[in-house]
Parts: C-alpha cells; structure tokens; sequence
C-alpha cells in the first residue's frame, strides 16, 4: 500500500510539474524597417462639442512612394510625397530626419524631428509583420483633444 501511495505521488507530481502550458509564443515584430503610409485618421474633441474624424488615405501615385524609416540605432527618415505644379510630377511635401525612441512594453514612441522644437508623442497601437499603426496625441490645448492615427504598411526589403 505504502508503494502505491509513493507512485501516486509520484504520478502527480509529475503531471503537476510535466503539464507546464508554455504556449505564450508571442513573436515581437520590430519597428525597424521601411513603412509606406496608407492612411491618417484626424480626430478631435472639442469640450462640450461633438468628436469629428477624417480619415486621410495615402492613395495617389506619387502618395504610394512616401516612407517612413526606423533605423536601428534610433534614427529614421521620414518623406512625405505630394502632386507636383506641374500634373504627373511629384515632390517632397515634408523631407525629414528624426531620432525616436520605443518602449516595447508600454507601446509608447517619441519622435523628435530635426529643426523641430517639439517632439511628437504616441503609443504604437498596432506592429505585426505588415502593419505598424502609430497614434500621436496633442493635448496642449486644454479645450480640444486631437489625436492623428497613421496606418503604415512595412515594405519588405
């Protein structure tokens, strides 16, 4: 009897110890890389007034060639293309280069422009192998909360 007791026991704790539930394979995707921009949702909140959000998408031709890149060293470059004067050419409307920082734990990313004073900041919403979604508050205004969400596709290299 003594034996059945100390293989029962032995039994169980195996089961206890052997049954470990390991299935947390979350795979961490990282923000480095090259982005296309495909949209940015504009929202704001006026006190006492009802929330408004346009959405923006990225869709012509010289649109579709805009980047956004994060560097491994915490530096990146972001470009912006626009509809030239002249129909069919396209420009440069915002041509800069940024240092950011990102916390992978709390989501939260700062980008600090060059020649620009403040810096802009947010929480990564979304990053997986295809998708980065990055959402920048200004709260500066006490009256009016406004926020920009932009949806960013990876480009793969």
């Amino acid at each position: 009897m003594k034996k059945l007791a100390l293989l029962f026991a032995g039994l169980s704790l195996f089961a206890a110890t052997g049954c470990n539930n390991d299935d947390d394979n979350t795979i961490e995707y990282p923000i480095v890389g090259t982005w296309q921009p495909m949209k940015v949702v504009v929202t704001s909140v006026p006190i006492g007034d009802d929330p408004v959000s346009d959405a923006i998408t990225f869709d012509t031709d010289c649109q579709k060639t805009s980047r956004w890149v994060f560097a491994a060293a915490g530096s990146g470059k972001r470009t912006d293309i626009g509809e030239g004067s002249t129909p069919g050419t396209c420009h440069p409307t915002f041509d800069r280069t940024f240092s950011y920082s990102y916390d992978k734990d709390s989501k939260a990313i700062q980008l600090k422009y060059q020649g620009i004073v403040e810096a802009d900041k947010g929480s990564v919403i979304t990053l997986n192998d295809t998708t980065l979604n990055i959402k920048f508050e200004d709260t500066s205004d006490p009256t009016e909360y406004q926020s920009m969400t932009y949806t960013l596709k990876r480009i793969p290299q």
